[in-house]
């Protein structure tokens, strides 16, 4: 009976030391989703209060600054231009990258190694550099203003890093898989569709995600081509209207980085191991 109960003691002694050095990294992951929730239903003045504790509510609860962001600006608007505009981003990506992917790890053409490593090195060069010679583009097919010249530019930075990424996914699917299907009367593209994009799944996942997300979070190419406030997405929509000069709405920011980052954060949750598997598993090998 000793021997059990010693064990049994031991492991939790293990896990209350798990638990114990795993809370700090805790309360600085929740803490700023909590300080947003909080700082969204505050009162104005209660922002402001130096003598009482800023943690909790000192006055009642408001729902004033979701109506100023809903009633008072074009948040509504801005939701629906940045789903838009990241779903045609992810949507170009994934057309793209998968067959450049493909071509570049299995078809064996001259250089392709060289080729893929120059693909991506493309996908370090700044977007500070890189929005002058777009901004030509974009007048010159007469997109200015407007956020089809996102979807336009987007995909510059999404298609290198997500053709790379399933360039090295594509290596670790056995050649042997493709043969059997040809075996079996597939084509080229038979084999793709049918036994290496199945197999692959993770990685075009976590290109989808990648071109998704950082779809949303771009500040620099939305400020410079967009600027009627109907058109903007909400990373561009936020600041500029929020923040008038001097004057910060905090509690309308905190209610409208609250509305998108939140979901999101749940949305990763959901495919985090197929994220990681996908990131791991092409990216390292």
């Amino acid at each position: 009976m000793a021997a059990p109960r010693t064990a049994r003691q031991k492991d939790v002694r293990r896990h209350l030391l798990i638990y114990a050095g795993l809370t700090p990294f805790i309360v600085i992951a929740v803490f700023p989703i909590y300080w947003m929730l909080i700082t969204a239903f505050k009162q104005e003045p209660d922002l402001y209060r130096m003598d009482a504790i800023p943690f909790w509510f000192n006055l009642p609860p408001t729902l004033k600054n979701f109506e100023i962001l809903f009633y008072q600006t074009n948040y509504g608007a801005w939701i629906i231009n940045t789903m838009t505009i990241s779903a045609w981003v992810a949507l170009i990506t994934l057309v793209t990258a998968v067959p450049a992917g493909y071509a570049l790890a299995r078809l064996r053409l001259p250089g392709a190694e060289n080729i893929g490593i120059a693909v991506f090195m493309t996908y370090l060069v700044p977007g500070i550099i890189l929005f002058l010679p777009l901004s030509r583009v974009v007048a010159t097919l007469g997109l200015q203003d407007s956020w089809w010249a996102l979807v336009l530019v987007y995909p510059t930075f999404t298609i290198p890093f997500c053709t790379w990424l399933m360039m090295g996914f594509f290596k670790t699917v056995p050649m042997e898989m493709e043969e059997a299907a040809r075996v079996d009367g597939c084509g080229q593209f038979g084999a793709l569709i049918r036994v290496v994009l199945p197999v692959s799944l993770p990685g075009v996942l976590t290109s989808v995600i990648f071109a998704f997300t950082l779809s949303m979070q771009d500040f620099l190419y939305g400020l410079a081509f967009v600027s009627p406030g109907d058109q903007k997405p909400v990373p561009v929509g936020v600041p500029t209207e929020l923040i008038r000069g001097d004057v910060f709405f905090w509690g309308s920011l905190m209610a409208a980085a609250l509305l998108v980052g939140l979901p999101v954060a749940i949305l990763y949750n959901f495919f985090l191991d197929r994220f990681i598997q996908g990131i791991t598993g092409g990216v390292v090998k």
